[in-house]
């Protein structure tokens, strides 16, 4: 009878042993599970959080462009309806008709384009620097006849009980004319084009391997605008990697209601004449193989951008 109660003891031993044993199993996969979840978690919130942000960003902007973008379109129609309000000549009118109606048709193009079409914005964006030439020469055109008309009531004696008339005439043009100015200050906005930009190794020789990268020189050229005002005028690049975020980050600037981070900064003295301009940037951090964008920025208007590839 003692040895059955004995026997009995061991196995009930052996079969809690086995119980403490399952259940430090158990234990030690919720342990693991628990790790794996906070990693899962910390990725997200580290990782990839930031990224969905700064996408949101660049959609942000491509919508602000386009934006400021229609509202030249539209600024441009108002402009060619004054023109027209201010002549008789019925073939200069029509000419400015045909104009306006281009002005109009583009900006129709524009309003169907989504934001983050680049290419189709980037196009639309060309013609807005075409459209302001040819407006700039029809605001010439217009003001020449109006002075020819000045200079001929002037002079002409015969007809001077109609002088005062036209004499006020003329100022109220004068102060549709100054109305107009203020209206065209988006021809004054200016633009940046003939892209390039050269990767450079610690030697400054040129080179494609990203890992060779130790500085990047790049430019471009500012056309000329003889509507823009002369003088001095900060250029911020915007350089961003691959994964969206912004190389090499030195400061903020403004841009419409926001602050943006730039890459590097220049000041230029500008006289209203086209001007190549150019800019280098230490490169001071781990770059990968990708796409690069850049953005130039000026008198809080993006005048101009580009894309390039390091292998």
């Amino acid at each position: 009878m003692e040895e059955t109660s004995h026997t009995d003891i061991e196995q009930s031993s052996e079969i809690d042993s086995k119980k403490n044993a399952t259940r430090l199993i158990i234990l030690g996969i919720l342990v693991a599970l628990i790790a794996i979840a906070a990693a899962v978690l910390g990725y997200h919130y580290f990782y990839t959080k930031p990224l969905l942000e700064e996408n949101e960003e660049l959609k942000e902007l491509a919508e602000l462009e386009k934006q400021e973008m229609e509202s030249q379109y539209r600024d441009f129609d108002v402009q060619y309806e004054m023109l027209q309000s201010q002549l008789s000549n019925d073939s200069l009118i029509a000419q400015i008709e045909n104009e306006r109606r281009h002005t109009q048709q583009l900006l129709e193009e524009l309003e169907r384009t989504k934001a983050t079409d680049a290419a189709e914005i980037k196009r639309l964006k060309a013609e807005i620097a075409s459209l302001r030439e040819v407006l700039k020469s029809y605001i010439v055109q217009v003001d020449s006849l109006n002075r020819l008309n000045q200079s001929l009531s002037e002079e002409n004696t015969q007809i001077k009980a109609q002088v005062a008339e036209q004499s006020t005439q003329i100022s109220t043009l004068s102060t549709e004319r100054n109305q107009l100015k203020d209206k065209v200050n988006i021809a004054a906005q200016l633009d940046a084009t003939g892209f390039w930009v050269i990767p450079k190794n610690k030697k400054s020789k040129d080179t494609q391997k990203v890992k060779d990268v130790k500085k990047l020189a790049f430019g471009f050229t500012i056309v000329k605008n003889v509507t823009a005002q002369n003088g001095q005028r900060i250029i911020y690049a915007r350089i961003l990697k691959p994964d969206n975020s912004v190389m090499g980050q030195k400061g903020t600037f403004a841009y419409e209601n926001t602050q943006l981070e730039y890459t590097e900064k220049k000041y230029i003295d500008y006289t209203g004449e086209e001007e190549k301009v150019t800019m280098y940037s230490d490169v001071t951090e781990f770059l990968e193989a990708g796409t690069y964008k850049l953005f130039v920025f000026c008198d809080k208007q993006m005048i101009g951008q580009t894309s390039f590839t390091l292998k």
